[in-house]
């Protein structure tokens, strides 16, 4: 069979390049040199957060889904490592056995942990997809080709198990229609005043989702913010934990109100553990790639939930809550010397002096 490697090479071939740099090597575009940057750095945060849920988790059939999973984020950091390699791009700086301590009373239960995979498996096919359309080298396509199929498998055996286990959360059912009916009035985007018509199948797919991803965001931060070693990272988990609670309250409101089924909490999911398995600096690392994916699904949810115009009166607050949040973030990384600059633009003020 042909590695990773020979495969991406003979798409190159295939499938053609251009912008040749002298010497026949073909230059990655800004677009390729962020995801793969991101890649990487998601990658490595899989490899050791998985690495330590082998050492602790009970279920059989749980550990097999973790030993899948971190056998794709090794193959990832290969294919990553020669493409730095060949490129004379530096390997950014990511994780190590320093950021997971094995020998500490277990955070997490085995049921949350695949909560976990399964909440990962939906943010990579995400990310992948969307690197996938902003990349041009074949070989660079092919890899994210790969990456998106990697996630998707993962999905899809997370979600089986999630089901055998009586653990998978449907979304709610609602009628199936009887026949096709076309909108007549305008009055179908109002939602301020008066008479609300039911939300839309797409209304509920968006608020339930983002339901879900909170109420595993609010175990994640209870988790976190209780074996936090920085008081920082501390307090920063717990208003993380605050903000959940509040999203929870408002897209559980929406669905309530239609007389629908919300999703239950997972705090369960989580032990009385004062020790921390995991440095503060993986923790944040993996938060700010939570709400960077959260940002992206209200995102998609405010452009559906528009047509009711009191739900985007809902979800906008909640958007620039999560944008505000990942900038204190972002700003913890800088003051702690945590935070790697990605790949930039040439600063061509500095040249000229």
């Amino acid at each position: 069979m042909d590695s990773i490697q020979d495969r991406a090479g003979n798409m190159r071939r295939n499938h053609g390049d251009a912008a040749v740099v002298p010497g026949g090597r073909t230059r990655l575009t800004s677009s390729e040199l962020a995801n793969l940057w991101a890649s990487y750095m998601e990658s490595s945060i899989k490899k050791y957060m998985v690495g330590y849920f082998l050492g602790v988790v009970e279920d059989q059939e749980i550990r097999e889904v973790l030993e899948y999973t971190r056998g794709l984020a090794q193959k990832h950091l290969d294919w990553l490592s020669d493409l730095y390699a060949r490129e004379n791009h530096p390997i950014p700086r990511a994780f190590s056995d320093e950021d997971i301590n094995p020998n500490t009373p277990r955070l997490f239960s085995d049921a949350f942990v695949l909560v976990y995979l399964e909440e990962l498996a939906k943010e990579r096919i995400d990310g992948y997809c969307t690197a996938l359309q902003m990349s041009t080298r074949a070989d660079i396509r092919w890899y994210f080709t790969e990456c998106a199929a990697d996630p998707a498998e993962l999905y899809n055996r997370t979600v089986s198990l999630m089901l055998k286990k009586g653990l998978y959360e449907r979304p709610p059912f609602i009628p199936v229609p009887q026949k096709n009916v076309m909108v007549k009035k305008k009055s179908f985007l109002a939602g301020y005043l008066g008479a609300r018509r039911p939300l839309t199948s797409i209304e509920i797919s968006h608020i339930f989702s983002g339901l879900q991803r909170n109420s595993f965001r609010k175990a994640a931060f209870t988790g976190f913010s209780q074996v936090a070693g920085s008081d920082q990272v501390k307090r920063y988990m717990e208003n993380g934990k605050r903000i959940s609670s509040r999203h929870i309250k408002t897209l559980s409101s929406l669905l309530i109100n239609n007389d629908l089924p919300v999703s239950m909490p997972w705090d369960q999911g989580v032990t009385d553990s004062k020790t921390s398995p995991f440095s503060d600096r993986i923790m944040m690392e993996g938060i700010m790639t939570s709400n960077v994916v959260m940002i992206g699904a209200y995102g998609k949810a405010l452009a559906v939930l528009g047509l009711r115009h009191d739900l985007e009166v809902d979800m906008v607050p909640l958007m620039v809550e999560i944008l505000r949040y990942a900038g204190e973030g972002a700003k913890i990384l800088i003051e702690k010397g945590w935070f790697q600059e990605p790949p930039q633009a040439e600063d061509w003020n500095c040249r000229m002096h």
